[in-house]
């Protein structure tokens, strides 16, 4: 029932006076700006890998990877049409390379990240140096380098895009650039980056090659997994997040994107985490197994390679049906730094 009070004809002639010098009262719209706890216009949703994969091979044959520059069917949370966006700030796509191709190499303000779901021998170049792609990596691509991917195999290759485009774009701030050629020149030899700065060694010189953003841009399953499971196999799983471990940036030790967090749990089979909430916009791709998930009081089921959306301020549980390991990307990285995350377990 709507308790709004009328507005007295005074109110209205003075509101009317006002409204040509581009004014208006803050006292009518205070309850909307500053509300008593979040209220996110969008809603929780699971797309299906199962559904997804057949209409973007039909879209391999309709187009090229050049015609597209990024041939990427972009997941639409369904309380938005048209936004672009799975939750308030989160881009997400399902992306496609056919054998053969190569996606020409751009660049551009928004920092973009993609969790491998089909490497098959695929590649992403970036900033001079190529890495091959399997499955599970994640692999970032930082604010204004160059990168191109391709795929030199005979299988498609495909993963799940992550971009905060959205947070560029309420700045005002983007810019894009294309490169001269199909492809950047390879400068140096594929797992520099991670020779590097990967092993707990750093060069003499302290340098930031990509400024806020981690200097290791493919963090390969091949890694992720065995540690995950090292450290499930001696700790107790924390009650509402299971076992978490989170990508940093090993210059600073804070999250490897400056806007973007990242991390990769495991839950094993028969595990139900508690009911918690946060401020962040969450997505979340299935690597392995089965989750039940519990969105505000909504049940929904997301398998291997589904991507789930979870809004701001939504309640959620899971719980794995067989072993899972899922990663999630979210806004809390740039919340963290503007002050304003907030979490509550339930």
């Amino acid at each position: 029932m709507d308790d709004a009070k009328p507005i007295s004809p005074d109110r209205k002639k003075f509101y009317d006076r006002i409204s040509p010098n581009s004014m208006a009262p803050l006292w009518e719209v205070l309850k909307g700006l500053v509300p008593e706890q979040p209220k996110s216009k969008y809603a929780p949703h699971v797309w299906k890998f199962s559904e997804a994969k057949p209409l973007l091979l039909e879209a391999g044959k309709l187009l090229t990877a050049e015609e597209a520059e990024r041939r990427v069917l972009l997941l639409e949370n369904p309380a938005a049409p048209g936004a672009s966006r799975i939750t308030a700030t989160m881009f997400a796509g399902y992306q496609l390379i056919m054998p053969g191709e190569i996606a020409p190499a751009h660049r551009h303000t928004a920092g973009a990240l993609r969790m491998v779901l089909e490497g098959n021998g695929g590649y992403t170049a970036v900033a001079g140096e190529k890495t091959t792609m399997q499955r599970g990596d994640l692999v970032i691509t930082p604010s204004m380098t160059w990168h191109d991917h391709g795929q030199e195999a005979q299988k498609p290759c495909i993963w799940v895009d992550g971009l905060d485009m959205h947070m560029v774009n309420f700045h005002e701030a983007a810019f894009m650039d294309h490169f001269n050629a199909k492809t950047q020149i390879l400068a140096k030899p594929e797992g520099h980056s991670e020779a590097e700065f990967g092993t707990g060694l750093a060069p003499m010189a302290h340098r930031r090659p990509f400024g806020a953003t981690s200097p290791i841009f493919n963090y390969s399953y091949a890694k992720t997994k065995p540690a995950l499971m090292q450290v499930a196999g001696a700790d107790t799983p924390d009650g509402h997040l299971g076992h978490a471990l989170r990508y940093v940036n090993p210059q600073d030790g804070g999250w490897a994107m400056p806007t973007i967090a990242t991390w990769m749990t495991f839950l094993p089979k028969g595990f139900e985490t508690k009911a918690m909430r946060s401020t962040d916009g969450q997505g979340l791709v299935v690597i392995e197994g089965e989750i039940d998930f519990e969105l505000d009081g909504k049940h929904f089921v997301a398998g291997e390679s589904d991507v789930v959306a979870v809004p701001s301020w939504t309640s959620k549980k899971m719980r794995a049906s067989k072993d899972a390991i899922v990663f999630t990307m979210s806004d809390r990285a740039a919340q963290e730094k503007l002050g304003f995350y907030r979490e509550e377990r339930l």
